[in-house]
């Protein structure tokens, strides 16, 4: 029986993952407010490709300045970000993990006091981060333009050193507005049907591909389910196939707990089953939600996926993949303190935003 401990070789490119861990992209805090990468950032990143973790993936990073969703984000959208983003994936590689560069655009959720602009989305929707109350929605043109802008950060991810980009198509933010009935009321070729919902990020796969090496790794993330903005689990499904005939190398699915059946469905298996199902080996399937021991990382293997991504767990244990091995291991659960989190190579800032997660932080 595989387990979560075990090598996985992606099957397109043959990279090797020396196990099926993977630190999931999640928000911090620390980077500069130019978008460069602080040392804080990395050294938190380090840690985890240290730690043993096979793949490591980078916070949310915006691919055009007023992309970006919250304060101290990570940028990819200038060679400024160059020197930053070269040093990460270096000594990611140098601890033995995989890197991944999450790219994304905030869209209705980018704070105009950081932007400047008004926010924009695939239509006109009420948010609170405007200085208007609305977005902006976007011009045919101007989607073509965020296209080769994630396109083009996803090439300068790869003269970094990175091993490949998670396109980032899940809570709630742009490429995510636009697969939403509630969000996208378009009547043009980017709104309607799934296959035109879709075309944003099906769009930004092909000209990724058209821009980067065959072996670097393009894989999507994406919400099961995000009902407050039209995101539904049948027309997720249905996004597989469309994602699988783009090429890519992997699906992530955002489960948030991967042991609870669908909240808006009424099919009562859990969503990694459905998907694996539905994937059918097709590609392989990163699962991530409310993941701690081992035991609960295989019991996601066993539900069809490929690898497990965590996030709360590798906040909290740096060192967390190295322990899969022991079928036993089932590590101290929040609430942290502050001092065994700055000893885990989170900054002062990082702990500061964890706060913010009711009963992390004691």
């Amino acid at each position: 029986m595989v387990g979560p401990s075990d090598v996985f070789r992606f099957p397109r490119t043959g990279h090797e993952v020396r196990n099926r861990a993977v630190v999931a992209a999640m928000t911090n805090k620390q980077s500069n407010q130019d978008g460069t990468l602080s040392d804080a950032e990395i050294e938190w990143l380090l840690r985890r490709a240290e730690g043993g973790f096979g793949i490591v993936t980078t916070c949310a990073s915006h691919v055009v300045r007023e992309g970006q969703g919250w304060d101290g984000e990570m940028g990819v959208w200038s060679d400024d970000h160059l020197p930053g983003l070269t040093r990460l994936a270096a000594g990611i590689r140098q601890r033995g993990a995989l890197s991944l560069a999450q790219i994304f655009h905030g869209g209705m959720r980018c704070p105009q006091r950081l932007t400047g602009v008004q926010p924009v989305s695939a239509s006109v929707n009420e948010t609170s981060d405007s200085d208007t109350g609305v977005t902006r929605e976007l011009a045919d043109g101007e989607i073509d333009e965020l296209v080769e802008a994630f396109a083009s950060a996803a090439a300068r991810c790869e003269a970094a050193g990175f091993d490949g980009v998670e396109i980032h198509g899940a809570h709630g933010y742009l490429i995510c507005q636009f697969l939403g009935t509630g969000t996208n009321r378009r009547s043009d070729r980017w709104g309607g049907s799934l296959e035109n919902r879709a075309r944003f990020l099906l769009d930004i796969i092909a000209r990724i591909r058209e821009k980067t090496v065959e072996k670097f790794l393009v894989g999507v993330r994406i919400s099961p389910e995000y009902n407050k903005i039209g995101v539904v689990l049948d027309d997720s499904l249905d996004l597989v196939d469309l994602i699988v005939d783009a090429g890519v190398d992997f699906l992530h699915i955002s489960c948030w707990d991967c042991f609870v059946p669908p909240a808006h469905h009424d099919d009562p298996r859990l969503l990694t089953e459905i998907f694996a199902e539905r994937l059918a080996g097709r590609l392989p399937l990163i699962s991530c939600g409310s993941v701690w021991s081992s035991a609960q990382a295989q019991a996601v293997m066993e539900q069809g996926a490929d690898l497990v991504a965590v996030a709360r767990s590798a906040i909290g244990h740096a060192d967390w993949a190295s322990h899969l091995g022991d079928a036993d291991y089932d590590p101290q659960r929040p609430p942290f303190t502050a001092e065994h989190l700055l000893s885990e190579g989170l900054s002062e800032k990082f702990v500061d935003y964890m706060r913010a997660w009711q009963g992390f932080v004691v």
